[in-house]
């Protein structure tokens, strides 16, 4: 199993003014994927900027998998409970949880190349 956090979101209510911040303040390329999201390089974590409504509230660490719907059952198992079913996003699939202590993740299965 390859569970690890690989990933980390970052919602924003202006993403042009967040993404030129940490472009700025750490010279972190963007890579833009539309209206709503952009990509982080070079942050030493893969990271992004999401504007979407649906956007969770507060930075949110994305963790890699090898069987999405295993760790899903894990996840519950273990006391998460779903905030967001599973669904496609450009880079694979995934689900959103909060664990007992309140901290919002998400689990994601990469697309394969």
């Amino acid at each position: 199993m390859n569970d690890r956090i690989d990933y980390i979101e970052f919602p924003s209510s202006d993403r042009p003014a967040t993404s030129g911040f940490f472009r700025a303040a750490f010279g972190w390329g963007i890579v833009s994927y539309g209206p709503d999201y952009d990509g982080l390089d070079g942050a030493g974590i893969d990271g992004g900027v999401d504007q979407a409504a649906e956007r969770v509230q507060a930075s949110m660490a994305v963790v890699r998998t090898d069987d999405l719907d295993d760790a899903e059952r894990r996840v519950v198992r273990a006391g998460g409970v779903i905030t967001r079913a599973q669904f496609d996003f450009p880079g694979g699939r995934r689900f959103h949880f909060r664990e007992p202590g309140g901290n919002e993740l998400a689990v994601y299965v990469a697309r394969p190349e």
